[in-house]
C-alpha cells in the first residue's frame, strides 16, 4: 500500500471489509476506470476463483471499449464474461427519457443476476461511486431496486482516489478519460437509433485516432457537435477541414466545434435543475 495516504488506505481496507462479507462476486466490468478498479481489488481481496467480471456487449458499447476491457481482464488475470444485450430492445429506452439510464441499468441486473445464482455467486456488484451520490443517478435506483450492491461506494471512495490508487497498483486505466454509453450523445427526447449510435461511434473513433483523448459527439438531428478537452481546442483547428470530410462521410450534414470544450454531462445543461443528471 505504499504510495497511497492514510485516507485512501482506510478507506481501501474498509473495501476490502466490503467485499470479504461478500464472498464471492460477479464485477460489472465496462472496462472503465470505476469498474477495473473495484474488479482488481475483488481479485486481490478474494482470488480468481471468487470473481468474475461480465461485460455487456451492446449498440451502445463501442468496440474499441470492448476490446479494452476484454485485454484488461485478461492482464489483472480476472475470470471474464462477454454477453450480447440489447438496449435498444428495451421498451422505453430508445425514447430517450431523462431517466433512460434506470431502464440500462435494470436490463443490465436482468442480464448477470441469473448467471450469478447459476454459478454460485452470492452477489452481483457495479462501479458507482461516492461521487454519484446528490447527483441524479436513476441507474443506483436500478440497483437498490435489484439488489445489486455498490461497494466503492459504500466504503466512500471518490473519482480522484481511485486514480490515485489504480496509479499504485499499475493499473493501465488511472489516467483514462471518463466514459458513458453512446447513448449519453443524444438529446433527451430524440430517438436512439441503431445508425445514430454507429454514426457517433464512426466519428468518435476518427477523432481519438487524431491523438484526441476526451472525446464527445453529440448528435443534435443530423448536426455534430464536437467536444474535446478546451486544452486541446487549439489543436483540432489545424485539422478541421479533415474532420469536417470526414463526418460528412459518415453522414452529417453540419458540423460544429463546442468551444467551451468537453463538459460532462453537456446535454444536460438544458434541463431544469430538478432533472439535469450527469451523463457524460
Amino acid at each position: 500500500m505504499a504510495g497511497i495516504e492514510a485516507s485512501m488506505e482506510s478507506k481501501y481496507e474498509r473495501l476490502q471489509h466490503i467485499l470479504r462479507d461478500m464472498g464471492k462476486v460477479v464485477v460489472a466490468f465496462s472496462g472503465g476506470v470505476d469498474s477495473a478498479f473495484l474488479l482488481k481489488a475483488a481479485l486481490d481481496t478474494l482470488g480468481a476463483d471468487n470473481v468474475l467480471a461480465i461485460t455487456a456487449d451492446s449498440e451502445t458499447y463501442p468496440a474499441r471499449e470492448k476490446a479494452e476491457a476484454i485485454k484488461l481482464a485478461e492482464a489483472i488475470g480476472a475470470p471474464h464474461e462477454v454477453i450480447p444485450t440489447s438496449e435498444l430492445n428495451i421498451p422505453g429506452y430508445a425514447e430517450n427519457p431523462t431517466n433512460r439510464c434506470y431502464f440500462c441499468k435494470n436490463s443490465l441486473f436482468d442480464h448477470l443476476i441469473p448467471i450469478a445464482e447459476a454459478k454460485g455467486y452470492p452477489h452481483v456488484v457495479f462501479g458507482a461511486i461516492a461521487d454519484d451520490l446528490g447527483e441524479h443517478r436513476p441507474g443506483l435506483q436500478a440497483a437498490h431496486e435489484r439488489g445489486v450492491l455498490a461497494p466503492l461506494l459504500e466504503a466512500g471512495i471518490r473519482k480522484s482516489e481511485i486514480r490515485h490508487m489504480s496509479r499504485n497498483f499499475g493499473l493501465a486505466t488511472w489516467d483514462k478519460p471518463s466514459f458513458a454509453c453512446l447513448s449519453s450523445r443524444i438529446p433527451y427526447g430524440e430517438e436512439i437509433t441503431a445508425r445514430k449510435l454507429s454514426m457517433i461511434d464512426q466519428a468518435e473513433d476518427f477523432i481519438m485516432q487524431l491523438g484526441f483523448r476526451q472525446v464527445r459527439v453529440r448528435q443534435h438531428g443530423n448536426l455534430a457537435r464536437i467536444e474535446v478537452a478546451a486544452s486541446d481546442l487549439a489543436e483540432l483547428l489545424p485539422v478541421a477541414e479533415t474532420v469536417h470530410a470526414k463526418l460528412r462521410e459518415i453522414g452529417y450534414d453540419y458540423v460544429t466545434l463546442d468551444l467551451l470544450g468537453y463538459r460532462s454531462g453537456s446535454l444536460n445543461e438544458v434541463l431544469p435543475a430538478s432533472e439535469q443528471a450527469v451523463a457524460n
